[in-house]
């Protein structure tokens, strides 16, 4: 029976350590490989932390989107009342010539309040149709205007820090149908 704690036995066989040469090139290649693991952790959460940054900036940003579309109708319904009231006439009642200018400055004032809120109004007559902010209503020939350009607009473009809100609804030129002269 052999008594392991025995000063006087020879030790159990024990694994032979590295060579200090071997350990150290190990030692080393295990610090590289952390370091790039840390280096990639750290790229990942600037990733992380930029990402969440844009997402919050939009989300402050575009919150208002919902509510921002329906504050636009109004603004479009109140231009719609401006415009039916008659044109103004050298002997109409002063009464009528009042409310026009109140309404009209009501309007610029309105819209003033959207503007420095991130809301604005671009009229797209005359410009070319772009589909990622005019809705063609109809089409109508014409020969004073290339094709594809806004003729009308019976709406404005509506947009939100940029983002399109409300597209202009638009009447969009084609070009008249070629004559025949060969007959």
């Amino acid at each position: 029976m052999s008594d392991t704690n025995n000063p006087d036995q020879p030790a159990p066989e024990e694994p032979l350590l590295e060579a200090p040469d071997q350990r150290i090139a190990s030692l080393e290649e295990e610090l590289q490989q952390m370091r790039d693991k840390w280096l990639r952790a750290e790229a990942e959460m600037a990733n992380l932390r930029a990402r969440t940054k844009r997402e919050v900036d939009d989300a402050r940003a575009y919150a208002v989107q919902k509510f921002a579309r329906d504050v636009v109708e109004a603004a479009e319904n109140l231009k719609r009342g401006l415009d039916s009231l008659p044109k103004p006439q050298p002997e109409e009642p002063e009464l009528l010539a009042k409310l026009r200018e109140g309404f009209e400055g009501v309007e610029r004032s309105f819209v003033g309040v959207l503007e420095r809120n991130g809301i604005t109004r671009t009229d797209p007559t005359g410009a070319p149709f772009d589909a990622n902010l005019h809705q063609a209503m109809m089409e109508q020939e014409s020969a004073d205007h290339p094709a594809g350009t806004v003729l009308q607009a019976w709406s404005q473009t509506w947009q939100l820090n940029g983002r399109l809100l409300r597209p202009a609804m638009v009447v969009v030129s084609k070009a008249p149908p070629a004559s025949d002269t060969t007959a």
